[in-house]
C-alpha cells in the first residue's frame, strides 16, 4: 500500500502539480484546492519551508529543483522561512470551504500560518 495518494495521476503528472500548487502557496500565501491535495501540498511546502530555514546553498539548490520560480525560492529564504524560525513545524493551514459546485469535490483553502 503506498504511504501517498496517488489523486489518479502518472508520477510526472502528480509531481508537476505538486511542484505548481507549492510554488503557487508560496507565492501568494494561499490557495483554494480539494482537500486531499491540500493534505499532499502540505508535506512539500513545510519541506521547502524547512530547507529555507537551514539557508545554506544546498538547502537553496534542493529548494530551487523543486520549486518553479527563483524568484519564490529568493522570497522563501529571505522573508517567509525567518518568520518560522522559533517554529518547530505547523507551518500551514487546511481550512474547509465545502463541495466544488461542478462535481462537489470537497474544497479547502491551504495558507500558510
Amino acid at each position: 500500500m503506498a504511504m501517498y495518494r496517488k489523486l489518479g495521476r502518472s508520477t510526472d503528472q502528480r509531481i508537476a502539480m505538486f511542484r505548481s500548487l507549492t510554488t503557487n502557496l508560496l507565492k501568494y500565501g494561499k490557495i483554494e484546492t480539494t482537500v486531499t491535495r491540500a493534505k499532499e501540498t502540505r508535506k512539500f511546502a513545510e519541506r521547502m519551508i524547512t530547507l529555507g530555514k537551514r539557508g545554506d546553498l544546498h538547502a537553496r539548490r534542493q529548494a530551487l529543483a523543486f520549486v518553479t520560480e527563483e524568484t519564490v525560492v529568493s522570497d522563501l529564504f529571505e522573508t517567509i522561512a525567518p518568520k518560522y524560525a522559533e517554529r518547530n513545524g505547523g507551518y500551514t493551514r487546511i481550512i474547509r470551504v465545502g463541495p466544488r459546485r461542478g462535481d462537489a469535490a470537497e474544497l479547502a483553502i491551504i495558507e500558510l500560518v
